[in-house]
């Protein structure tokens, strides 16, 4: 019974999904609705040997992450973003931006019971690589959502 009163009766907080802040400068986290964590992939590389074959790591790519954002009236949500996004490139004049004035770092904070940080990401060198501003639906009474896809040149995990 020792072993069961171990596994059971230890002292277990979980992280959930919906305590979060996501901080991007200029755009407030309170409309924030959905984020994800970073994802690291690697790519494989083979080395003949021989008759064999073997393999090593390659390089190493932070994937994109998908964040959803309510689209309140005031502030516009849908503003923020553009906004945002036309540091990238102004569509009106047909000008790119330097990197320095549109690549952001945003922190993404998970949160505990009582509202204290209990891991934290920085996400450097962040830029919107893609949006989609949302469907609209006379039959729905939903949430007018933004959808972005952030690239980033690389993340680190605080704690």
């Amino acid at each position: 019974m020792a072993v069961f009163e171990n596994l059971f009766y230890t002292d277990y907080e979980p992280k959930l999904q919906n305590r979060f802040v996501l901080d991007i400068d200029g755009i407030p986290s309170y409309i924030v609705r959905t984020a994800q964590r970073p994802n690291l992939t690697s790519t494989r590389k083979e080395i003949d040997y021989v008759n064999t074959k073997r393999y090593v790591a390659g390089k190493y790519t932070w994937e994109t992450i998908d964040v959803t954002f309510n689209d309140p009236i005031v502030p516009s949500g849908a503003q923020k973003v553009l906004e945002w996004f036309r540091q990238h490139y102004e569509f009106a004049s047909g000008v790119a931006g330097f990197a320095t004035n549109y690549k952001k770092d945003v922190t993404l904070n998970l949160l505990g019971p009582d509202g204290t940080k209990v891991e934290e990401w920085k996400l450097k060198g962040t830029f919107i690589q893609s949006t989609n501003f949302g469907d609209l639906d006379y039959a729905s009474d939903d949430l007018v959502n933004i959808t972005a896809t952030l690239s980033y040149d690389y993340a680190i995990l605080n704690f």
